[in-house]
């Protein structure tokens, strides 16, 4: 009996070290690979068109002012007015600066007659040299107050600085305005400079370049068709807007209909990118440790090891990120788990491949 007993509880004993060492064993083998989620990556054709909007403008609208403060006496023209260059649009009432320039006038003068007295002293004798010098130097100070004077009071009117049209006035006559505050709003649209400037997102703006061809349409111009390119990209966002801007100027013959404020869509057609065929949207989550136009993320070729790269950021928009480099040669991406990863990491795959 007793040999019988002790080969039982050997046995016992066996069964019961392996159930407890199992266990321990499994979870050595989890925690070694780390559950993830990926998506396959699809290069996005960069040569695919885009719908923008905006309002037509001219690059030459310009705010007019007067150079000096004073009382409007006079404004000549209003709102869609066309003007010719150098016409005269608006004036000050001239009394005050009239009498700066007649004082100044005066002064030069007085300067004048002091230093020619102060001459012929020096000449007897009785002037110093000093004294000589400084009749000079009061002579061209009279002569520079003069000067600055008169440019003053040439424009204390206001004259068109081009040929367009008067856009907003924003002044009345009789009305006290102080240097430099707006007083009508003008543009060269005679010279028919026209453009659409239209709103753009951060991936719209990486895929864009200057030249770039776009068709524009009107509700003014029903069924017409306007040709133009892409002329300036905004280098920082507008913090109204939250958004890029870019300019689209016609190319062909500027069309009577069109005005300022008017509103316009656009289709653009980006001219293909040298140094990349297309772009990458990726989820906003799966870019880790951005840094400027640089981030990180990890990728999967064959669905067991996950292998973190570099990448080339072109835009973030509300939820995902444009990449323009770097995921040329990887298969699909890990959009979740990546906090726990290094590289080379072992993965499994919670969902399919979407």
């Amino acid at each position: 009996m007793k040999p019988t007993y002790y080969i039982s509880l050997s046995l016992c004993i066996s069964m019961l070290a392996a159930c407890t060492s199992h266990p321990a064993a499994v979870s050595q083998i989890d925690a070694a690979v780390i559950p993830v989620k990926i998506m396959e990556l699809k290069k996005e054709n960069s040569n695919s068109t885009m719908a923008v909007s905006g309002q037509f403008t001219t690059d030459d609208e310009v705010m007019l002012s007067f150079k000096t403060g004073g009382i409007i006496s006079s404004l000549a023209v209003k709102e869609g007015d066309a003007v010719k260059k150098g016409q005269l649009l608006a004036t000050l009432n001239p009394t005050e600066i009239n009498a700066q320039v007649q004082q100044a006038q005066l002064s030069l003068e007085k300067a004048k007659r002091d230093y020619q007295r102060t001459q012929n002293l020096y000449k007897d004798s009785v002037a110093t040299l000093e004294q000589l010098q400084n009749g000079k130097t009061s002579l061209q100070q009279a002569q520079q107050l003069l000067s600055m004077v008169s440019f003053n009071r040439q424009y204390s009117e206001i004259r068109a600085p081009k040929d367009g049209y008067i856009l907003k006035k924003l002044a009345n006559p009789g009305q006290q305005i102080a240097a430099g505050t707006a007083v009508l709003q003008t543009n060269g649209a005679a010279s028919g400079k026209w453009m659409l400037r239209v709103g753009i997102s951060d991936r719209e703006w990486s895929m864009l370049q200057l030249n770039d061809h776009a068709v524009i349409q009107t509700t003014a111009l029903p069924g017409q068709l306007l040709d133009g390119v892409v002329s300036r990209k905004a280098e920082g966002i507008d913090a109204v807007t939250g958004t890029f801007t870019a300019d689209i100027t016609l190319t062909g013959k500027k069309p009577q209909a069109i005005a300022a404020g008017m509103f316009g869509k656009a289709t653009i057609t980006p001219t293909h990118n040298s140094h990349t065929e297309g772009n990458w949207q990726i989820p906003y989550e799966a870019l880790l440790d951005g840094d400027g136009t640089i981030g990180y993320v990890f990728v999967t070729d064959d669905n067991k090891r996950a292998h973190k790269v570099k990448v080339t950021v072109a835009g973030i928009d509300k939820n995902t990120v444009t990449i323009t480099d770097g995921l040329g040669q990887s298969r699909a991406l890990i959009i979740s788990g990546s906090a726990y990863l290094t590289d080379n990491s072992a993965i499994t795959i919670q969902s399919p491949v979407k």
